[in-house]
């Protein structure tokens, strides 16, 4: 619809969800359908894409939501979903506090891994060499002593999610699900980056890139995917006994930086 909405129906207006008395489509399939017939990730396809996704495309968007779940109370999202349940927050409290922390730093290489490899993949069409490209990316981000996202691991030497993930969409390419043009420029930097492997958003972004999702969806998938473990966390903590329970343990305080004890 173009122009001005004047209907007051008009003014959340939505190609998404269609509800009435009685009537709940999304996308025009009848909810009591797909109870039936599909699975979440294809229902998160649907919801996001309009249309279901292949058996192949949905086996692949799962892989990538069961990779990224959770990653222990050392990740800031994790463990302030945590202080947050000790507190006496509820679950969804304590799960919006913890999606809070996901942004541009925790949380966002996935989407910003995403825009790299559409950037390098536009360049490789427009006539380059995938190695060449590679490796002048990686050198414009040692320049400017930049990372370059979804490589390396502040914990892992290698990601234990990066190869189950690349072999996946090794496979889909084989089995023609994707095109591989988007793998083919990955592997490209990955090797311009040796030693330093690709990481779970490396691999994820990858995967995204093949299935064609806008970057700012990879930070959402991931966000969905990281709520499952928020929640699970986030259960756990309420279960246990302490109560209030801060970034340190009690004893252990923070080392002080600034001037001695004085008086006025």
């Amino acid at each position: 619809m173009s122009g001005a909405r004047t209907e007051p129906a008009d003014w959340w207006a939505t190609a998404i969800s269609d509800i009435a008395p009685g009537v709940i489509r999304f996308h025009g399939y009848p909810v009591e359908q797909l109870i039936d017939a599909v699975s979440f990730p294809q229902l998160i396809w649907l919801m996001v894409r309009g249309e279901l996704p292949t058996a192949g495309e949905a086996r692949l968007l799962e892989q990538t939501l069961v990779a990224a779940v959770d990653h222990g109370p050392q990740a800031p999202s994790i463990a302030a979903a945590r202080m947050a349940a000790s507190c006496g927050l509820p679950l969804n409290n304590a799960i919006a506090t913890g999606v809070n922390l996901l942004g541009d730093v925790h949380g966002g290489a996935g989407q910003q891994c995403l825009e790299v490899l559409y950037e390098l993949r536009r360049t490789v069409d427009s006539g380059a060499d995938p190695t060449t490209a590679a490796r002048e990316l990686v050198a414009s981000y040692q320049e400017r002593k930049a990372y370059v996202p979804g490589f390396g691991h502040r914990f892992h030497p290698r990601d234990p999610r990066r190869d189950p993930l690349i072999t996946a969409a090794q496979q889909a390419v084989a089995d023609g699900t994707i095109s591989g043009l988007h793998l083919e420029v990955v592997l490209a930097l990955e090797a311009a980056l040796a030693p330093v492997p690709m990481n779970v958003d490396g691999a994820t972004a990858t995967i995204y890139a093949e299935l064609g999702f806008a970057p700012e969806l990879a930070r959402g998938l991931f966000v969905l995917s990281r709520s499952v473990g928020l929640l699970a966390h986030a259960r756990e903590e309420q279960l246990e006994s302490t109560r209030i329970k801060g970034p340190l343990p009690k004893g252990i305080l923070p080392t002080y930086t600034g001037h001695p004890p004085r008086t006025l």
